[in-house]
């Protein structure tokens, strides 16, 4: 028995996207700080970043679990590998560009999304006392 798909079209599954984007972005987290020399109590907003967990809890609520559209359970969801592709990028998007204007942490950014600093160090040995005789 074929299982019932959530969302009918890619197209719906894009809409479910914008509108997760559009209350994450809309609602964000709040740090507390104490200002000032009296130590006023502030609530400082932080924007929120996208994430493909994220995303598919804000799914699970609205219409059910995402899972098998991005894995492509028994190839029943080729027609939203695009979409899905999409999201994912959209979401990577986010996280870069907020970890490279230092909003969000631009180390924790780095491991999500498999990007790595690489140096190159070359060592050569030098003699403490050259030859002389």
């Amino acid at each position: 028995m074929a299982k019932h798909k959530y969302i009918e079209t890619p197209e719906k599954m894009w809409e479910l996207f914008v509108a997760y984007r559009e209350d994450t972005k809309a609602n964000p987290r709040h740090r507390t700080q104490f200002v000032g020399k009296d130590g006023d109590k502030v609530k400082e907003p932080l924007e929120r970043p996208l994430t493909i967990e994220g995303f598919r809890n804000y799914a699970r609520e609205k219409v059910g679990c995402v899972n098998d559209y991005f894995a492509n359970t028994e190839d029943r969801y080729s027609e939203y590998a695009t979409i899905c592709t999409r999201i994912r990028e959209a979401i990577r998007q986010d996280q870069i560009e907020g970890g490279m204007v230092g909003q969000y942490n631009p180390s924790i950014t780095q491991r999500l999304n498999g990007l790595v600093e690489k140096s190159q160090v070359d060592v050569r040995e030098q003699p403490l006392f050259p030859d002389s005789e």
